[in-house]
């Protein structure tokens, strides 16, 4: 019998580089993917990971890390639909205008998206936006206009009716509306449903989510009902959200306010489908940020404070179970969009979110207190500059002066700039800070009623607290102001 022995084939070029080059190929993973040709191509596939080291009853609790998404969200899948939405009906022209309503990260995807296809964004923010988002925004070229965040719906300052009257003025301009808008939960319908289950490989119990347009509730509510019919719906919502109430007794709450961005509505939106929800919690503030924070000590998954929120949820619902469940929630965005506030410990003594011991007296209304170390002083020694850099850095105008522990002075924004001013210019920030200080203070013992406060205030002087000899704190206007709003 004839045996045809087959040429051995010569390795192309580039097979044998990669050969020779193998070295430096990652061993025993799965294939990196090739470049994007755009950021674009980089929504969605987020990646999921089991949590472990949280007390989760006898459940398993998986988070779908939607900060990963290029523009930091999850807010980016449906930027992406709602723009190729209106691109495919004729509504948004090459060069036009997008305007919207946001409390940031959908604003976030909409610059994400439409900077990359040539639009002009334009968003009406809420005050209580983090100035991260806010920077972000500004850095990709958005218009970004900010109203208030403590009127409701019909108000002329109302985010969503001020983007909605700009956009009927402005030529060119569509209202993009997430609030509405039926390309929001297609989104999630289509491309976050189906990632979810193909990563729990078909087995699901649960997804806890929150509420903010309803698009993720809606769109994953569908797909699960179709897909997964055993998968249920979970609700977290903000304490002072009408929505968790709602679910749970049927009635009409009147709104409170809230710390968390993102999640929690005083109306029900177009999109948001309550009746997919099967359980409900309302998560106060404090808990969010606790949950955000214990989320990156054990986990290392820097999340913001609507993840806090649902995080808290989920970790409910799985220690109220009596059997294993799978449960899956979102991080919803990066917590590096949060650093000044969610981990900002002076930021959360300042809102009342932290669990410092109250002493009934003075102590209570400082929120950076020297005892915990959070006090931020210069030296006599220092320099202008330092003083100065400080003085930036930790967005205060005045410091505590201290020499070796003792109160011995404060510099504020005044003292710097009359110490400027009248020195040469080479020497304006050399000089030391024993230079330019005032030396002759007004002090309150912490024991002192809230009431000497006031005439502290009408000195326009700011109040410096002493417990015998010791230096305990400072008290501005603005941390009476927290105070008395806290207390309400």
């Amino acid at each position: 019998m004839l045996r045809v022995m087959a040429r051995k084939s010569t390795p192309s070029v580039s097979a044998e580089k990669v050969r020779s080059g193998a070295h430096w190929m990652t061993q025993g993973a799965s294939p990196l993917p090739p470049p994007a040709k755009s950021a674009l191509d980089l929504i969605g596939r987020t990646p999921m990971v089991e949590l472990v080291g949280f007390d989760t009853g006898p459940c398993r609790l998986f988070v779908k890390l939607e900060s990963a998404n290029p523009g930091g969200s999850i807010k980016d899948r449906i930027a992406r639909s709602m723009i190729e939405a209106a691109e495919a009906d004729g509504s948004l022209k090459p060069g036009g205008t997008l305007v919207e309503a946001t409390a940031g990260n959908t604003g976030l995807g909409l610059a994400q998206v439409g900077v990359l296809k040539g639009y002009r964004i334009l968003l009406v923010v809420p005050d209580k936006m983090s100035r991260e988002k806010i920077q972000h925004l500004r850095a990709m070229g958005v218009d970004v206009r900010i109203t208030r965040s403590d009127v409701g719906k019909g108000h002329p300052e109302y985010y969503q009716d001020m983007a909605e009257r700009l956009a009927a003025d402005i030529p060119g301009a569509i209202f993009i509306n997430q609030f509405a808008n039926p390309a929001n939960p297609k989104a999630h319908e289509t491309t976050t449903g189906p990632e979810i289950l193909e990563q729990m490989e078909g087995d699901l119990d649960a997804v806890v989510v929150g509420v903010g347009s309803g698009g993720t509730l809606t769109g994953l509510g569908r797909f699960f009902a179709r897909a997964s019919p055993k998968t249920k719906m979970v609700l977290a919502d903000p304490e002072g959200s009408i929505l968790a109430p709602l679910v749970n007794t049927g009635e009409m709450i009147e709104p409170g306010s809230w710390v968390v961005e993102g999640i929690g509505e005083d109306f029900v939106p177009s999109n948001c489908d309550l009746s997919l929800v099967s359980a409900a919690y309302t998560i106060p503030d404090q808990e969010s940020i606790a949950a955000a924070r214990e989320l990156l000590a054990k986990a290392g998954v820097l999340g913001g404070s609507s993840s806090g929120t649902l995080l808290a949820g989920a970790l409910r619902y799985c220690r109220e179970q009596t059997e294993p469940k799978r449960v899956v929630t979102l991080v919803c965005d990066t917590g590096a969009k949060y650093l000044s506030k969610v981990y900002n410990d002076s930021w959360l003594a300042e809102q009342g979110l932290t669990e410092r011991p109250l002493h009934g007296d003075l102590r209570d209304l400082i929120a950076r207190s020297a005892a915990e170390g959070a006090a931020v002083t210069v030296g006599p020694a220092d320099t202008l500059l330092t003083a100065y850099n400080r003085m930036r850095q930790a967005d205060v105008s005045q410091l505590p002066v201290l020499d070796g522990g003792r109160l011995i002075g404060l510099i504020d924004e005044s003292d710097l700039l009359e110490a400027v001013e009248d020195s040469k210019p080479e020497k304006r920030f050399s000089q030391p800070v024993s230079a330019a200080m005032t030396a002759k203070l007004d002090t309150l013992q912490a024991s002192d009623p809230l009431d000497a406060l006031l005439p502290v205030f009408e000195r326009d002087q700011v109040a410096i607290v002493l417990e015998g000899h010791e230096f305990v704190g400072l008290i501005t206007r603005i941390d009476l102001i927290n105070y008395l709003r806290r207390a309400a």
